[in-house]
């Protein structure tokens, strides 16, 4: 039998984590898996377990938690032939979202018991690892708002969001990329492997995580009606029509930052120079996802989303009962 080891992160997000490991060993036993568990108790045990996991040559390493969780398992499999399962059971799951692998638990499982592993890019903000999103700006103060927060949840996410909204002032940058120079005043600034910051909030609809590209995307700095509009785009997926944001696919790129902030990585919070430097990695990391892509389309998209999760949550208090 193959072996996976399934790490779980116990306080993540704001579902119950009970018998989530005997499920996963039961479901892949059928597949000729075996399954072992760890479960985290501080941040870096997640890599450390995922690097002994890959030492070994297992399958795979399964992350039972939300981006941090997933950043920690991916970053410790970059390079091996060790494959990332994704259960989601975070706050926001953007990758899992981004990947088409489903939050009703049941279904993700399914696809790490069909063995389809498939080879993805991975990006680096200077040398820290992110498999989603890396942001400067308005996204990054609402993620150590966030983290500082002692519930989880969507709703807690937005009065992050809200309470940042009121006082938060747009940053000045320089960007190099694509042999250009540009300085601007920005609202947010975006380095996209996935489509979306989890949640379904889709700030790079046309991100692959296959075409050894990273999206950038920059909300300049508007009226704070156009920027509140911006939020709205976000979630129904309508960024790309709107007048003040800026795209643009890159290899690498350099942002200085003229003014202090924050900034995050796959939605932690970190403390980073004025200078960072921007690289994405092509099929440098195996993942077990569906193989499926589909495109965004606006509203019609978030809307069919919307719906699954609904279901997806009866399903998953149906199954603990």
């Amino acid at each position: 039998m193959e072996k996976c080891l399934l790490i779980v992160n116990p306080i993540s997000g704001t579902s119950c984590k009970h018998g989530l490991a005997e499920r996963t060993i039961h479901k892949l036993r059928h597949s000729d898996i075996k399954v072992e568990v760890l479960y985290t108790e501080k941040p870096g045990d997640a890599r450390k377990f995922a690097e002994m996991a890959a030492g070994k040559g297992y399958l795979g390493v399964i992350a039972a938690g939300g981006d941090g969780t997933v950043n920690e398992v991916a970053s410790g499999l970059i390079g091996s032939g060790t494959a990332l399962g994704i259960l989601p059971v975070g706050s926001g799951n953007g990758l899992a979202r981004h990947l088409n692998i489903s939050t009703d638990i049941s279904d993700a499982l399914n696809v790490i018991a069909r063995h389809n592993i498939v080879d993805c890019d991975y990006c680096d903000a200077n040398g820290h690892p992110f498999f989603c999103t890396f942001g400067l700006g308005f996204d990054a103060a609402v993620s150590k708002n966030f983290s500082m927060s002692q519930h989880r949840g969507l709703a807690t996410y937005i009065r992050s969001a809200l309470q940042e909204y009121l006082k938060f002032e747009p940053s000045e940058y320089l960007l190099e990329a694509n042999g250009k120079k540009i300085r601007f005043r920005a609202f947010i600034v975006a380095a996209c492997n996935a489509s979306q910051y989890g949640n379904n909030a889709f700030i790079a609809p046309e991100a692959s995580i296959k075409d050894g590209l990273m999206d950038l995307t920059i909300v300049h700095a508007g009226t704070p009606l156009t920027q509140a509009i911006v939020g709205v785009d976000l979630m129904t997926g309508m960024i790309r029509n709107n007048m003040i944001i800026q795209t643009m696919k890159v290899r690498e790129a350099s942002i200085r930052r003229l003014t202090e902030g924050p900034v995050h990585i796959d939605g932690n919070p970190m403390v980073m120079g004025e200078e960072i430097k921007l690289q994405c990695h092509h099929s440098k990391l195996k993942i077990f996802t569906t193989g499926e892509t589909h495109p965004i389309h606006p509203i019609l998209t978030p809307l069919k989303y919307f719906n699954r999760e609904i279901l997806n949550r009866f399903r998953n208090l149906r199954n603990k009962n």
